[in-house]
Protein backbone atom coordinates (compact mmCIF):
# COMPACT_ATOMS: atom_id res chain seq x y z
CA UNK A 1 0.00 0.00 0.00
CA UNK A 2 1.28 3.51 -0.69
CA UNK A 3 1.24 4.92 2.79
CA UNK A 4 1.40 8.78 2.05
CA UNK A 5 -1.34 11.63 1.64
CA UNK A 6 -1.06 12.18 -2.17
CA UNK A 7 -1.06 14.88 -4.11
CA UNK A 8 -4.24 13.80 -6.21
CA UNK A 9 -6.23 13.11 -3.05
CA UNK A 10 -5.26 16.66 -1.83
CA UNK A 11 -6.31 18.22 -5.03
CA UNK A 12 -10.18 16.06 -5.02
CA UNK A 13 -10.61 17.70 -1.55
CA UNK A 14 -9.99 21.28 -3.11
CA UNK A 15 -12.69 20.84 -5.78
CA UNK A 16 -15.16 22.31 -4.18
CA UNK A 17 -12.65 25.80 -3.44
CA UNK A 18 -11.91 25.65 -7.44
CA UNK A 19 -15.51 25.48 -8.14
CA UNK A 20 -16.39 28.43 -5.61
CA UNK A 21 -13.68 30.66 -6.64
CA UNK A 22 -14.95 29.80 -10.56
CA UNK A 23 -18.21 30.96 -9.76
CA UNK A 24 -16.92 33.86 -7.37
CA UNK A 25 -14.41 34.97 -10.32
CA UNK A 26 -14.98 34.10 -13.80
CA UNK A 27 -18.75 35.29 -13.85
CA UNK A 28 -18.10 38.91 -15.71
CA UNK A 29 -15.86 36.79 -18.25
CA UNK A 30 -18.49 34.51 -18.71
CA UNK A 31 -21.37 36.56 -19.31
CA UNK A 32 -19.53 38.98 -21.70
CA UNK A 33 -18.06 35.87 -23.80
CA UNK A 34 -22.08 34.02 -23.90
CA UNK A 35 -23.36 37.60 -24.93
CA UNK A 36 -20.82 37.59 -27.80
CA UNK A 37 -22.14 34.00 -29.12
CA UNK A 38 -25.85 35.20 -28.81
CA UNK A 39 -25.00 38.03 -31.18
CA UNK A 40 -23.29 35.75 -33.08
CA UNK A 41 -26.60 33.64 -33.93
CA UNK A 42 -24.26 30.17 -34.83
CA UNK A 43 -25.56 26.81 -36.27
CA UNK A 44 -22.73 25.13 -34.71
CA UNK A 45 -20.34 24.39 -32.19
CA UNK A 46 -16.42 22.52 -32.57
CA UNK A 47 -14.89 21.01 -29.91
CA UNK A 48 -11.01 20.86 -29.87
CA UNK A 49 -9.30 18.62 -26.88
CA UNK A 50 -7.42 15.83 -25.85
CA UNK A 51 -7.18 13.05 -22.89
CA UNK A 52 -9.38 14.16 -20.14
CA UNK A 53 -10.07 17.85 -21.65
CA UNK A 54 -11.92 15.80 -24.65
CA UNK A 55 -14.12 13.82 -21.96
CA UNK A 56 -15.24 17.30 -20.64
CA UNK A 57 -16.08 18.35 -24.03
CA UNK A 58 -17.96 15.56 -24.63
CA UNK A 59 -20.30 15.99 -21.72
CA UNK A 60 -20.39 19.92 -23.05
CA UNK A 61 -21.50 18.54 -26.45
CA UNK A 62 -24.52 16.81 -24.72
CA UNK A 63 -25.24 19.86 -22.72
CA UNK A 64 -25.17 22.36 -26.14
CA UNK A 65 -27.04 19.69 -28.08
CA UNK A 66 -29.78 19.30 -25.09
CA UNK A 67 -30.01 23.06 -23.92
CA UNK A 68 -29.67 25.23 -27.59
CA UNK A 69 -30.50 22.45 -30.25
CA UNK A 70 -27.59 22.84 -31.50
CA UNK A 71 -25.37 20.10 -32.86
CA UNK A 72 -21.78 20.18 -31.99
CA UNK A 73 -19.11 17.94 -33.23
CA UNK A 74 -15.23 17.16 -31.85
CA UNK A 75 -12.35 17.19 -34.94
CA UNK A 76 -9.36 15.74 -34.23
CA UNK A 77 -6.54 18.06 -33.72
CA UNK A 78 -4.66 16.16 -36.62
CA UNK A 79 -6.86 17.29 -39.31
CA UNK A 80 -5.09 20.62 -39.13
CA UNK A 81 -1.82 19.55 -36.94
CA UNK A 82 -0.60 16.38 -39.41
CA UNK A 83 -2.64 16.73 -42.47
CA UNK A 84 -2.61 20.36 -42.71
CA UNK A 85 -6.55 21.10 -43.39
CA UNK A 86 -8.38 24.32 -42.85
CA UNK A 87 -11.92 24.16 -42.03
CA UNK A 88 -14.24 26.02 -42.93
CA UNK A 89 -16.07 26.98 -39.41
CA UNK A 90 -18.14 30.28 -40.58
CA UNK A 91 -21.52 30.58 -37.85
CA UNK A 92 -19.54 28.20 -35.40
CA UNK A 93 -18.41 28.62 -32.16
CA UNK A 94 -15.35 26.89 -31.64
CA UNK A 95 -14.77 25.65 -28.05
CA UNK A 96 -11.47 24.28 -27.24
CA UNK A 97 -10.62 22.50 -23.89
CA UNK A 98 -7.12 22.36 -22.09
CA UNK A 99 -5.25 22.59 -18.67
CA UNK A 100 -2.25 23.70 -20.09
CA UNK A 101 -3.32 25.51 -23.31
CA UNK A 102 0.21 24.55 -24.71
CA UNK A 103 -0.07 21.13 -26.66
CA UNK A 104 0.75 22.36 -30.38
CA UNK A 105 -2.18 20.01 -31.78
CA UNK A 106 -4.21 21.89 -29.97
CA UNK A 107 -3.80 25.40 -30.61
CA UNK A 108 -2.65 24.82 -34.15
CA UNK A 109 -6.43 23.78 -34.79
CA UNK A 110 -8.32 26.15 -32.65
CA UNK A 111 -6.03 28.76 -34.73
CA UNK A 112 -7.36 27.49 -38.37
CA UNK A 113 -10.54 27.52 -36.84
CA UNK A 114 -10.49 31.18 -35.37
CA UNK A 115 -9.09 32.27 -38.92
CA UNK A 116 -12.16 30.09 -40.47
CA UNK A 117 -14.68 32.34 -39.22
CA UNK A 118 -15.64 30.36 -35.92
CA UNK A 119 -15.56 32.24 -32.76
CA UNK A 120 -13.05 30.38 -30.92
CA UNK A 121 -13.29 30.09 -26.60
CA UNK A 122 -10.11 28.79 -25.05
CA UNK A 123 -11.16 27.28 -21.59
CA UNK A 124 -7.85 27.07 -19.56
CA UNK A 125 -6.17 26.66 -16.75
CA UNK A 126 -3.48 29.10 -18.15
CA UNK A 127 -4.78 32.50 -19.65
CA UNK A 128 -1.33 33.93 -20.76
CA UNK A 129 -0.73 30.34 -22.48
CA UNK A 130 -0.69 29.48 -26.90
CA UNK A 131 -4.18 28.93 -26.70
CA UNK A 132 -5.53 31.64 -25.44
CA UNK A 133 -3.25 33.76 -27.73
CA UNK A 134 -5.17 32.43 -30.93
CA UNK A 135 -8.47 32.33 -29.45
CA UNK A 136 -11.16 35.21 -29.45
CA UNK A 137 -12.19 34.55 -26.04
CA UNK A 138 -10.77 32.69 -22.69
CA UNK A 139 -12.17 31.55 -19.45
CA UNK A 140 -10.06 30.92 -16.80
CA UNK A 141 -10.98 27.73 -14.99
CA UNK A 142 -9.48 29.28 -11.74
CA UNK A 143 -8.28 25.73 -10.61
CA UNK A 144 -5.03 27.02 -9.05
CA UNK A 145 -1.65 24.95 -9.48
CA UNK A 146 -2.24 21.08 -10.20
CA UNK A 147 0.35 19.14 -9.74
CA UNK A 148 -0.77 15.57 -9.70
CA UNK A 149 -0.97 14.28 -13.30
CA UNK A 150 -4.18 12.93 -12.91
CA UNK A 151 -6.34 15.72 -13.84
CA UNK A 152 -9.09 15.83 -11.18
CA UNK A 153 -10.17 20.15 -10.16
CA UNK A 154 -8.77 20.67 -13.61
CA UNK A 155 -11.52 18.37 -15.23
CA UNK A 156 -14.34 19.30 -13.06
CA UNK A 157 -13.65 23.03 -13.43
CA UNK A 158 -13.79 22.88 -17.15
CA UNK A 159 -17.05 20.93 -17.05
CA UNK A 160 -18.45 23.54 -15.09
CA UNK A 161 -17.04 27.08 -17.00
CA UNK A 162 -18.23 25.11 -20.21
CA UNK A 163 -21.69 23.95 -18.55
CA UNK A 164 -21.57 27.85 -17.41
CA UNK A 165 -21.24 29.37 -20.69
CA UNK A 166 -23.70 27.31 -22.30
CA UNK A 167 -26.59 28.10 -19.38
CA UNK A 168 -25.78 31.39 -19.71
CA UNK A 169 -26.34 31.85 -23.53
CA UNK A 170 -29.53 30.05 -22.89
CA UNK A 171 -30.78 32.09 -19.88
CA UNK A 172 -31.50 29.12 -18.07
CA UNK A 173 -32.29 30.27 -14.75
CA UNK A 174 -33.30 26.77 -13.04
CA UNK A 175 -29.88 25.23 -14.43
CA UNK A 176 -27.88 28.35 -13.34
CA UNK A 177 -29.17 28.20 -9.53
CA UNK A 178 -27.84 24.53 -10.08
CA UNK A 179 -24.60 25.81 -10.66
CA UNK A 180 -23.93 28.32 -8.41
CA UNK A 181 -24.87 25.44 -5.95
CA UNK A 182 -22.36 22.95 -7.23
CA UNK A 183 -19.85 24.29 -4.58
CA UNK A 184 -22.39 22.51 -1.53
CA UNK A 185 -22.93 19.33 -3.94
CA UNK A 186 -19.49 18.51 -4.34
CA UNK A 187 -18.38 18.62 -0.76
CA UNK A 188 -20.90 16.08 0.00
CA UNK A 189 -20.11 14.26 -3.43
CA UNK A 190 -16.28 13.86 -2.13
CA UNK A 191 -17.39 12.30 1.27
CA UNK A 192 -19.39 9.38 -0.89
CA UNK A 193 -17.68 5.99 0.82
CA UNK A 194 -17.03 3.96 -2.26
CA UNK A 195 -15.42 1.63 -0.65
CA UNK A 196 -17.56 -1.48 -1.68
CA UNK A 197 -16.86 -0.82 -5.39
CA UNK A 198 -12.96 -0.13 -4.55
CA UNK A 199 -12.57 -3.76 -2.71
CA UNK A 200 -14.07 -5.15 -5.70
CA UNK A 201 -11.69 -4.08 -8.13
CA UNK A 202 -9.02 -6.20 -8.87
CA UNK A 203 -6.16 -6.75 -11.65
CA UNK A 204 -8.93 -7.77 -13.93
CA UNK A 205 -10.37 -6.18 -16.47
CA UNK A 206 -13.90 -3.54 -16.04
CA UNK A 207 -16.90 -1.68 -17.54
CA UNK A 208 -17.50 1.85 -16.90
CA UNK A 209 -20.89 2.51 -18.26
CA UNK A 210 -23.03 5.67 -18.94
CA UNK A 211 -25.45 7.19 -21.12
CA UNK A 212 -26.10 10.80 -22.49
CA UNK A 213 -24.33 13.45 -20.35
CA UNK A 214 -22.96 10.61 -18.11
CA UNK A 215 -21.23 9.09 -20.64
CA UNK A 216 -18.76 11.54 -20.76
CA UNK A 217 -18.49 10.99 -16.80
CA UNK A 218 -18.07 7.23 -17.89
CA UNK A 219 -15.01 7.85 -20.46
CA UNK A 220 -13.49 10.08 -17.87
CA UNK A 221 -13.55 7.20 -15.34
CA UNK A 222 -12.08 4.48 -17.62
CA UNK A 223 -8.75 6.52 -18.68
CA UNK A 224 -8.13 7.38 -14.73
CA UNK A 225 -8.78 3.46 -13.86
CA UNK A 226 -5.38 2.86 -16.97
CA UNK A 227 -3.79 6.00 -15.70
CA UNK A 228 -3.47 5.90 -12.40
CA UNK A 229 -4.31 2.01 -10.92
CA UNK A 230 -3.11 0.26 -14.34
CA UNK A 231 -6.21 -1.17 -14.69
CA UNK A 232 -7.91 -1.73 -18.18
CA UNK A 233 -11.12 -0.65 -17.87
CA UNK A 234 -13.15 0.26 -20.98
CA UNK A 235 -16.58 2.64 -21.03
CA UNK A 236 -19.15 2.02 -23.18
CA UNK A 237 -23.04 3.58 -23.48
CA UNK A 238 -25.50 1.51 -21.65
CA UNK A 239 -27.09 1.66 -25.57
CA UNK A 240 -23.88 -0.06 -27.03
CA UNK A 241 -22.65 -2.54 -23.90
CA UNK A 242 -25.09 -5.06 -24.81
CA UNK A 243 -24.17 -5.50 -28.43
CA UNK A 244 -21.15 -7.45 -28.21
CA UNK A 245 -19.21 -6.20 -25.22
CA UNK A 246 -21.38 -8.18 -23.04
CA UNK A 247 -19.63 -11.52 -24.14
CA UNK A 248 -16.70 -10.93 -21.87
CA UNK A 249 -18.52 -10.76 -18.99
CA UNK A 250 -18.37 -13.23 -16.27
CA UNK A 251 -18.79 -14.33 -12.64
CA UNK A 252 -17.72 -11.31 -10.49
CA UNK A 253 -16.75 -9.12 -13.53
CA UNK A 254 -16.78 -5.56 -12.29
CA UNK A 255 -19.00 -2.62 -13.71
CA UNK A 256 -19.10 0.96 -12.55
CA UNK A 257 -22.68 2.03 -14.07
CA UNK A 258 -22.74 5.94 -13.47
CA UNK A 259 -25.92 7.04 -13.81
CA UNK A 260 -27.58 10.72 -13.83
CA UNK A 261 -31.30 11.77 -12.94
CA UNK A 262 -32.22 12.36 -15.99
CA UNK A 263 -33.98 10.95 -19.19
CA UNK A 264 -31.59 7.53 -19.37
CA UNK A 265 -31.51 6.96 -16.03
CA UNK A 266 -34.13 3.86 -16.38
CA UNK A 267 -32.43 2.39 -19.17
CA UNK A 268 -28.91 2.32 -17.88
CA UNK A 269 -30.50 0.97 -14.46
CA UNK A 270 -32.26 -1.79 -16.65
CA UNK A 271 -29.21 -2.49 -18.52
CA UNK A 272 -27.07 -2.64 -15.10
CA UNK A 273 -29.42 -4.92 -13.53
CA UNK A 274 -29.13 -7.38 -16.96
CA UNK A 275 -25.25 -7.33 -16.15
CA UNK A 276 -25.72 -8.39 -12.87
CA UNK A 277 -28.08 -11.19 -13.82
CA UNK A 278 -25.23 -12.53 -15.69
CA UNK A 279 -22.98 -12.95 -13.05
CA UNK A 280 -21.28 -9.30 -13.25
CA UNK A 281 -20.65 -7.39 -9.89
CA UNK A 282 -22.42 -4.20 -10.76
CA UNK A 283 -22.05 -0.86 -8.54
CA UNK A 284 -24.65 1.95 -9.92
CA UNK A 285 -25.32 5.91 -8.98
CA UNK A 286 -28.67 5.17 -8.81
CA UNK A 287 -31.45 3.87 -6.65
CA UNK A 288 -33.60 2.16 -9.72
CA UNK A 289 -31.88 -0.69 -9.82
CA UNK A 290 -32.99 -4.16 -8.60
CA UNK A 291 -30.16 -6.09 -8.79
CA UNK A 292 -26.91 -4.12 -8.99
CA UNK A 293 -25.21 -2.49 -5.76
CA UNK A 294 -26.44 0.83 -5.14
CA UNK A 295 -23.38 3.78 -4.48
CA UNK A 296 -24.11 6.47 -2.41
CA UNK A 297 -24.28 9.30 -4.51
CA UNK A 298 -25.40 13.03 -4.77
CA UNK A 299 -28.10 14.66 -7.13
CA UNK A 300 -28.36 18.59 -7.76
CA UNK A 301 -30.51 20.54 -8.71
CA UNK A 302 -31.03 19.92 -12.40
CA UNK A 303 -30.18 16.74 -13.91
CA UNK A 304 -27.60 18.08 -16.44
CA UNK A 305 -25.83 18.82 -13.39
CA UNK A 306 -25.87 15.51 -11.88
CA UNK A 307 -22.73 14.18 -13.31
CA UNK A 308 -20.35 16.26 -11.52
CA UNK A 309 -20.42 15.39 -8.18
CA UNK A 310 -20.24 11.77 -9.72
CA UNK A 311 -16.99 11.92 -10.99
CA UNK A 312 -16.18 13.91 -8.01
CA UNK A 313 -17.43 10.91 -5.82
CA UNK A 314 -15.11 8.74 -8.48
CA UNK A 315 -11.70 10.54 -7.83
CA UNK A 316 -11.58 9.97 -4.31
CA UNK A 317 -12.46 5.75 -5.08
CA UNK A 318 -9.89 5.60 -7.75
CA UNK A 319 -7.33 7.16 -5.45
CA UNK A 320 -7.74 4.80 -2.96
CA UNK A 321 -7.79 1.84 -5.75
CA UNK A 322 -4.37 3.10 -6.45
CA UNK A 323 -2.75 3.74 -3.39
CA UNK A 324 -3.75 0.37 -2.20
CA UNK A 325 -2.36 -1.26 -5.04
CA UNK A 326 0.83 0.26 -4.24
CA UNK A 327 0.75 2.74 -7.08
CA UNK A 328 1.52 6.40 -6.66
CA UNK A 329 -1.11 8.00 -8.35
CA UNK A 330 0.41 11.79 -8.51
CA UNK A 331 3.37 10.03 -10.97
CA UNK A 332 1.78 7.49 -13.43
CA UNK A 333 4.63 5.32 -14.83
CA UNK A 334 5.10 6.61 -18.72
CA UNK A 335 3.20 9.96 -18.26
CA UNK A 336 3.86 13.62 -17.07
CA UNK A 337 1.57 16.18 -16.33
CA UNK A 338 1.86 18.33 -19.84
CA UNK A 339 1.75 16.08 -22.65
CA UNK A 340 2.63 17.94 -25.90
CA UNK A 341 1.20 16.34 -29.10
CA UNK A 342 1.99 17.43 -32.66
Amino acid sequence: MYKETTQMRREVNEIPVAVERLLTEGAELVSRTASEIQDRNPRFLISVARGSSDHACSYLKYAAELLLGLPMASVGPSVKSIYGVDMRCEDAVCIAVSQSGQSPDIVKLTRSMTEGGAYSVAITNETGSALSQVSKATLPIFAGPELSVAATKTFVTSLVAGLWLLAQVKRDEDLLRAIRGLPEDLSAAIACDWSVAATAVSDRSLFTLGRGTSLAISNEAALKFKETCQIHAESYSSAEVLHGPVSIVDQGFPVLALASGDAAEANLAEVADTLAEKGAQVFATTSQVKRASVLPHVRTSHWITDPIPTIASFYGMVEKVATERGINPDAPRHLRKVTETV
